[in-house]
């Protein structure tokens, strides 16, 4: 899986059994340089939706892990990724967000490369000497791309799964998301960036299960959109963590406090007459899911809050720092007026100035920077909430867990970090729950 002999077990990082996890993965360099090497050159990673190229020669700059890519939609519809890094010197090619164009040239030296990555031309290509160079080999390194409803996924690892087997039961989960009607979803109202001086983990293992920290940090934001009125004494009852190969969703089954924080009635009023359809399409458990309060991410770094409706991924720059890019996500077939409506919710709440959005960087800043002390990094970090509470369910796929107020699913993150860390192969890395929707379909 990885050239570099791995001279470490990752797994001594953690005891998940009494729950626990050491504050050192998320401060030293050296095990952030092997993040690199073994999950993000590896792992399959979000890179863009559908709806944010929709026509052809349309492109979108990202990163997987540090390195910089670019998307984008070929003349058939499909998509390509490939390095943002010319093969002549190594600049980029590309230094905007997005746009529409025919090619990419280097400012360096004028070599310019078509939207499929390919070398089409060279500046006084007249110096070179026939059989200097031979463009069909000097084009841009490409990745493999996959999609899942409207998600466009990437990976440069040519011995990686498949996305399917990659993403595996938690797309039964997904499709709460992506599939509540036939019109499929999209992005609207542009991205946004921001940067947190944090370890890039933090953020993610927020949204893959920690509904306990909502309560106390987020406790005079919600007031302050609620009429003074803060959240309910925690209630364990009738919610769960799930999670399969790292992906985590933690969420109650009440169908209406994400929807109801983002102090939007008309989309509360949608939603619930939406929501026998939803039943009928999704059936009555995943129908209840979807509005509750719940949060989710995809291993490695992608997140999303269902019902809430923010979008975001968190790309890491350095062990102490990462760039949060952020959307809003909503039902294409919805009307115009509930769109604006929720993406006015997302950036009251969920936003770089959103109310309760500001709660949560500073918590993950602290997390992360108390670590410079020698004596605080060589400490534990406790992960034990709900360590016994492992439950089987007949309508959940999954690892399943009673109560959302759980550390489980941070434990299934940080074991499959774990597992990918140490692997030099995917076939040392362990499926470790039973598949019920392996080649089936999820709706």
């Amino acid at each position: 899986m990885g050239n570099k002999r791995l001279e470490s077990d990752y797994s001594r990082y953690m005891d998940l059994k009494e729950g626990w996890v050491d504050r050192r993965i998320f401060w030293e360099q050296e095990i952030y340089e092997q993040e690199l090497e073994q999950i993000f050159a590896k792992a399959w990673q979000f890179i863009a939706h559908d709806s944010m190229m929709p026509n052809p020669n349309d492109f979108y700059t990202t990163y997987m892990g540090e390195d910089g890519v670019i998307a984008a939609r070929q003349k058939d519809g499909s998509v390509k990724v490939f390095l943002n890094s010319c093969t002549h010197r190594g600049n980029k090619i590309c230094y905007a967000d997005d746009g529409n164009t025919r090619n990419f040239t280097c400012n360096y030296h004028g070599w310019a490369f078509g939207t499929d990555g390919e070398l089409k031309g060279l500046s006084n290509e007249h110096v070179y000497d026939e059989g200097d160079i031979d463009k069909s080999k000097w084009g841009l390194k490409q990745a493999r791309v996959d999609s899942y409803k409207g998600l466009i996924f990437a990976t440069f690892d040519e011995e990686a799964p498949s996305l399917e087997e990659f993403l595996g039961d938690f797309r039964w989960y997904l499709d709460i998301m992506l599939d509540q009607d036939d019109g499929g979803t999209e992005f609207i109202g542009g991205g946004i960036k921001n940067y947190i001086n944090a370890n890039w983990k933090f953020g993610v293992e927020n949204f893959v299960g920690d509904a306990y920290h909502a309560l106390w940090t987020h406790d005079s934001g919600f007031k302050a959109m609620n009429n003074n009125e803060g959240f309910p004494p925690a209630d364990p009852t009738d919610s769960y963590h799930a999670s399969m190969n790292g992906h985590g969703w933690e969420f109650g089954t009440e169908g209406l406090a994400d929807i109801a924080i983002l102090g939007q009635p008309k989309v509360l009023e949608y939603y619930e007459k939406m929501r026998p359809k939803m039943a009928e399409r999704l059936g009555e458990m995943r129908s209840k899911i979807f509005g509750s309060l719940a949060s989710v991410s995809l291993f490695p770094n992608c997140s999303f809050l269902p019902g809430i409706q923010t979008f975001r991924v968190w790309l890491p720059r350095g062990p102490h720092k990462f760039e949060m890019r952020m959307w809003t996500i909503v039902n294409k077939n919805m009307p115009d007026e509930i769109k604006q409506a929720i993406n006015i919710g997302c950036m009251q709440t969920f936003n770089p100035a959103g109310v309760l959005e500001m709660d949560d960087g500073e918590n993950w800043e602290g997390n992360t920077s108390v670590n410079k002390g020698v004596v605080t990094r060589r400490g534990k970090l406790h992960y034990g909430c709900g360590i016994n509470r492992r439950i089987e369910h007949e309508e959940l796929p999954g690892i399943v867990y009673a109560s959302q107020f759980n550390d489980a699913n941070q434990r299934q993150f940080y074991e499959r970090w774990a597992d990918l860390m140490n692997a030099k192969s995917w076939d040392q890395v362990p499926t470790r729950y039973t598949p019920r929707y392996a080649g089936k379909k999820t709706v």
